[in-house]
């Protein structure tokens, strides 16, 4: 016999002889004309076959970590995809919950809120000249007995150029989501 058997050959690679017989079966084994097994050959022929972290796995290898040069890329990229997937549901619960609202739409609502705002100060004083004008009429009356007439159209302008005034200064605040 020139090589090992099945059972010296478990024995020398750290693997089952029954793993060693399905090898054989497969073609992934060299052999000698005798039946007997190459070991050298075979465990290069086996080292490039075999995923580098099932063969640490076989031998009682390592604890998984690896340094520079280690064929683990597949343990990381997929304990990565793992971690990403646990993210995405996080946050699809998140949304769910309401505790997480999509930026463009939470944009879009501050938008037409402030405009809708703006739009409000802008009519104000087209509301509410007449009645202010009344009061201040009434005042004034009231306290030196003379009748008193306030333009409202006047009083119309002062209070627009007063409202365009403060909307122009909160025109340059802006609303930062992130």
């Amino acid at each position: 016999m020139d090589g090992m058997s099945e059972r010296d050959y478990a024995a020398h690679s750290g693997l089952s002889r029954g793993a060693i017989q399905k090898a054989k079966q497969t073609g992934r084994m060299v052999l000698f004309a005798d039946g007997s097994i190459d070991a050298t050959a075979s465990d290069t022929r086996r080292a490039g076959a075999t995923d580098p972290d099932q063969q640490r796995r076989s031998v009682g290898g390592d604890s998984g970590l690896s340094g520079p040069g280690d064929s683990t890329s597949y343990l990381k990229a997929r304990t990565a995809l793992t971690v990403y997937q646990a993210l995405e549901r996080q946050l699809a619960i998140q949304k769910k919950k309401g505790t997480l609202v999509d930026r463009a739409r939470a944009e879009t609502l501050v938008f037409r809120l402030a405009r809708q705002e703006r739009d409000v100060w802008v009519t104000w004083p087209a509301r509410v000249a007449a009645l202010m004008a009344a009061q201040v009429a009434a005042g004034v009356e009231t306290a030196t007995g003379t009748p008193v007439m306030i333009e409202t159209a006047i009083l119309q302008r002062v209070l627009e150029s007063h409202v365009r005034e403060q909307l122009d200064a909160l025109a340059d605040l802006r609303v930062s989501l992130g």
